[in-house]
């Protein structure tokens, strides 16, 4: 479990420089025109979403507040993956060191499934 924080540590800390480097220096209307102008620029950002909305399933899936889950997902649209590796680190934290609490959050002592 060190490990998948520290992956998810790092995955921060490369968000964040992204972001700062793009809000800094990129212009986000001009910029988001020529990947809209690109047929393999739609299909990242198809690939990009569908991959926020299921990361955004399993948020909604582990977190008891539907209201917090559901600020989760707005982050999530918003910033990206940073949201996701934040998220990630924390549930890491919260779990004790548990994979299966880790994986269904507030389901783990009810799920008899397997993971």
């Amino acid at each position: 479990m060190n490990i998948a924080k520290i992956v998810s540590l790092v995955c921060i800390l490369a968000m964040s420089a992204a972001l700062v480097f793009g809000f800094t220096v990129g212009d986000f209307a001009a910029d988001g025109a020529k990947i809209l102008s690109n047929p393999w620029g739609i299909v990242s950002i198809v690939d990009l979403y569908v991959g926020f909305i299921l990361f955004s399933g399993w948020i909604i899936y582990r977190e008891e507040s539907k209201l917090k889950a559901f600020i989760w997902v707005v982050f999530m649209m918003v910033l990206g993956f940073f949201t996701g590796a934040v998220y990630t680190y924390l549930a890491l934290n919260q779990s004790g060191g548990e994979w299966r609490k880790f994986w269904l959050g507030v389901h783990a002592q009810t799920n008899t499934e397997s993971v």
